[in-house]
């Protein structure tokens, strides 16, 4: 199934504004993809990025994938992940305002993170997807989970240790779902398709999701 070219957009974070890639579905249905650390070089067209939001559009969801304040033609600077937590919050807004219920957030690495940290938590949200949570880079707290929280991380990756988020995810949330992606490491080289059919997977044991969505049929 070929998918339809994204729009670029731009949207308001507070004074700034924000650059995004937004596809477009007819349904209510929208998830917000977030990008890795932005001092390492993380944008909205990271590979891992890019393959999430297609698995969503390919579910009829409409997908909005952004650069934080301070990457590409987004204002501002990097702000220590509280405004880039702000920077979230804004993406959901501007999904809202377009009458787009946001009911997933899916972050990559630094993006899980942020996600992960939303305090509070946008209340459409029902499921958090974190890919490669980097647990021996960036402090884990408390974490913002909604009714479902799926995690996914390659066997081989240094800073998303496999044996460290076995033992953090069910402190996370008690009926959280890890999946593994066996040889894959941090930034999932030569694994994309693989990550892309596991998330599908993952999402279509998703409660009140139709396992025959569009990514079964395309």
């Amino acid at each position: 199934m070929a998918l339809e070219p994204e729009q670029t957009v731009f949207f308001p974070s507070g004074p700034l504004r924000l650059e995004g890639r937004l596809g477009l579905a007819p349904g209510p249905d929208a998830v917000v993809v977030t990008h890795p650390h932005p001092l390492y070089g993380g944008d909205l067209d990271n590979p891992v990025v890019t393959a999430l939001a297609d698995v969503y559009r390919r579910r009829d969801y409409t997908t909005l994938r952004f650069n934080f304040r301070g990457v590409g033609a987004s204002g501002g600077r990097y702000a220590d992940g509280r405004g880039e937590r702000d920077d979230v919050r804004a993406a959901v807004a501007f999904l809202a305002g377009m009458g787009k219920t946001v009911t997933d957030l899916a972050g990559y690495s630094f993006g899980a993170w942020i996600n992960l940290h939303l305090d509070p938590l946008p209340t459409s949200v029902r499921l958090q997807l974190a890919v490669a949570p980097p647990v021996e880079f960036l402090a884990f707290g408390a974490v913002a989970a909604p009714d479902e929280l799926v995690v996914v991380v390659g066997d081989r990756d240094p800073y998303a240790p496999l044996a460290a988020l076995r033992k953090l995810v069910p402190t996370w949330h008690p009926a959280a779902r890890l999946h593994v992606l066996s040889g894959a490491d941090h930034f999932c080289w030569n694994a994309l398709d693989r990550l892309a059919a596991l998330v599908d997977a993952a999402l279509a044991e998703s409660p009140g999701r139709e396992v025959g969505g569009a990514a079964a049929r395309s």
